[in-house]
């Protein structure tokens, strides 16, 4: 279907045919006339089939109508996930609607300074793009008005729920006029994309486009499986190195991978830039037009740089890290092989993470091809459907057989493997390699041992061990020696407590000690040996405790040492 048979206005059909659109494609088709009715639109479609011109084409054709309120805040107001997505699309506005009469367009994203977007919007303006974030930040400043928006579109919006933007989307829809027209393009309707559709819209009308095969969109898909790090980085220094390469996009799964791989990827003589969410906004619009212009040949980038990039020169994109959800592989892919050129993509996968790969081949419907590159092939192998892999090379078994079945160890199996005595007769089993006791075979049942042959009538009492070592049967050892460095001691004499001549002893003791002269006994706080006229010991070379100080009065002052002077 042609785009003049869709019913747009001659200026903005002229604005498409002069960009080198002619036909229309399916989710064009569908979603423009009935957008044109003014009905709410739930579109589920694809990466890369035409849905930012399928909701700004019937936008730009309602503003041809005088606005029913006068004021300064926009007519129509898009949403986008991402600061890139957000200036395409503002680029793609201005390319359709630059025939028409003082149309007027701002973009309000985060890392950029607040002046230009404020004085964007002290003038009227017809088309804001933003993001969730920013946008509340004008909102909650009292910088925009939302009294006269006629059409709010909500672009990517299942990327917008992954990253958290439910709450601010609400926000922003709850201060927006009740009669609006509401169009929500998704890549899937259902789950919380779902709920959120049932509280925007009002008899919404769902069209849903099925995915376009890979095949159909030229792009080749391959698979590289890696032992470790160091064998992806040498995959992906190989693949950079190849002849057919122009541009590539190296996809990482963190800001900090990607700011370490480009870093590499300079040393080794690759003009590289990196891409994350971390960046200034004034860095990744220079780092996105030196890839435009082709002065960048590699884009390391994490997945904000899946959606919104649309270069010709991009030959290949590399999935340095699998993505954790199957639809951001499908964004990733998508940005080569657009606009009907081919493309390669090429995703390192280790040797653990055959869940994801299944998951990615289950969404996309087709198998990846595996390949290798030569002298750079793995060392281990998957197992078969892209599981984990076998230890040293061999299969697991998941039920018995002999002992070298692969794993950890050589584990004992329960058939016995290899050695007929013990293999499994359908009785039940006793532990060990002894007998079962008693009539019991499965060793529950400890009664006597009916194998043991009978005790002599003559033989000695067994007994207990510890009543033989108490009749003495540990006597014939030599006595232990004790540490012959310690010199013998005397024994100590037996003193009986009870006795009357030990009371009387220390009845003894105790009087002479009373009947001791005062001089005799050193008083409280005098130094040792002071009563009896020993020499005082000294404490250190300036002998400073030697002598004692003396007060005033010249008596010696006991307890004080020679630094504290008078």
């Amino acid at each position: 279907m042609q785009f003049s048979e869709l019913g747009l206005d001659p200026l903005i059909l002229n604005a498409v045919t002069a960009s080198g659109y002619e036909t229309a494609t399916p989710v064009q088709q569908q979603a423009i006339p009935a957008a044109i009715t003014g009905r709410d639109l739930l579109v589920s479609s694809h990466t890369g089939s035409g849905k930012t011109a399928a909701f700004l084409l019937p936008s730009l054709q309602r503003l041809q109508a005088e606005p029913t309120i006068k004021s300064m805040g926009p007519r129509v107001l898009v949403l986008t996930p991402t600061r890139e997505l957000a200036l395409q699309v503002e680029k793609a506005a201005m390319t359709y609607g630059q025939a028409l009469r003082r149309f007027r367009t701002a973009c309000l994203v985060g890392g950029a300074p607040y002046g230009l977007q404020l004085k964007r919007l002290a003038q009227p303006v017809d088309i804001v793009v933003a993001t969730p974030g920013r946008l509340i930040d004008h909102l909650e400043r009292g910088k925009i008005d939302f009294s006269r928006i006629e059409v709010l579109v909500l672009d990517e919006a299942d990327r917008m729920l992954d990253m958290g933007f439910v709450d601010d989307i609400q926000a922003i829809a709850a201060r927006c006029p009740t009669e609006r027209q509401t169009l929500l393009f998704s890549a899937t309707l259902d789950g919380v994309v779902g709920n959120l559709a049932r509280q925007l819209t009002r008899d919404a009308l769902r069209i849903e486009i099925e995915a376009v095969a890979q095949a159909d969109a030229k792009i080749e898909q391959r698979l590289l499986y890696t032992d470790n790090m160091d064998h992806k980085q040498r995959l992906l220094d190989a693949l950079l190195r190849d002849v057919d390469l122009t541009q590539a996009i190296v996809f990482a799964s963190t800001k900090r991978s990607t700011e370490e791989i480009s870093d590499l990827l300079s040393e080794s003589g690759f003009a590289s830039d990196a891409l994350h969410g971390d960046m200034q906004q004034g860095q990744r619009n220079r780092a996105l037009q030196r890839l435009r212009e082709g002065r960048t040949k590699v884009l390391v980038a994490t997945d904000v740089a899946a959606r919104g990039i649309d270069v010709a020169g991009i030959s290949h994109v590399i999935n340095f890290d699998l993505p954790r959800q199957a639809e951001d592989y499908v964004h990733r892919i998508g940005r080569t092989g657009r606009a009907g050129r081919t493309g390669i993509a090429v995703s390192f996968a280790g040797m653990r993470e055959g869940g994801l790969v299944k998951n990615i081949e289950r969404y996309t419907g087709n198998r990846i091809e595996i390949h290798t590159l030569p002298g750079l092939e793995p060392t281990q192998r998957p197992q078969s459907g892209g599981a984990r892999p076998a230890g040293n090379g061999r299969p697991r078994s998941s039920a018995g057989g002999n002992r070298g079945s692969g794993g950890f160890g050589e584990k004992r199996s329960w058939g016995g493997g290899d050695r007929p005595e013990r293999k499994f007769d359908g009785a039940p089993r006793a532990y060990g390699d002894r007998a079962p006791r008693a009539d019991s075979a499965d060793n529950r049942d400890r009664g006597v041992r009916t194998d043991r042959p009978p005790r002599a009538a003559d033989a000695p009492p067994r007994g207990n061990r510890f009543d033989q070592a108490a009749r003495g049967s540990f006597d014939t050892r030599p006595p232990r020696e004790g540490n012959r460095l310690e010199p013998e001691r005397a024994p100590k004499p037996d003193v009986d407590g009870n006795s009357i001549e030990y009371w009387k002893k220390r009845e003894q003791e105790a009087k002479a000690r009373a009947q001791r002269p005062q001089g005799d006994r050193p008083r409280s706080g005098q130094p040792r040996g002071a009563a009896s006229g020993e020499p005082r010991r000294s404490y250190g070379p300036d002998n400073r405790s030697a002598t004692p100080s003396r007060g005033a009065g010249g008596a010696a002052r006991v307890g004080v040492r020679g630094r504290f002077k008078d």
